[in-house]
């Protein structure tokens, strides 16, 4: 089973996932104009090390955790996956939408 990455990274995208990920399997792309990551559910090996890098908590551990954010995930991998990696944003940067807390 994939990680899967929610709606709390819209338009958030701290990216610290992307430099973790041993397997490039996270990729930004624009979804309903704002910037947003995938986790490509092909390639995902389930290790977690994403997991606590999201400083907002916008990944969970399984498709069964959100399949409504998993199928968005596997719809948006093959428009997403050709995109260049993108820059992470701080990890203590403040998120850009009111109802997104940092967790660490």
């Amino acid at each position: 089973m994939s990680h899967v990455i929610l709606e709390a990274c819209l338009g958030e995208v701290y990216a610290a996932c992307v430099d973790v990920c041993p397997v490039e399997c996270i990729h930004p792309g624009d979804y309903k104009d704002q910037k947003f990551m995938i986790i490509d559910p092909e390639v995902c090996i389930d290790c977690g090390v994403c997991l606590p890098e999201c400083p907002i908590g916008a990944i969970v551990g399984s498709v069964d955790e959100s399949p409504d954010w998993a199928k968005i995930n596997a719809e948006l991998t093959p428009e997403f996956k050709g995109h260049p990696k993108v820059a992470p944003r701080p990890q203590n940067e403040p998120p850009h939408k009111p109802m997104n807390k940092l967790v660490k």
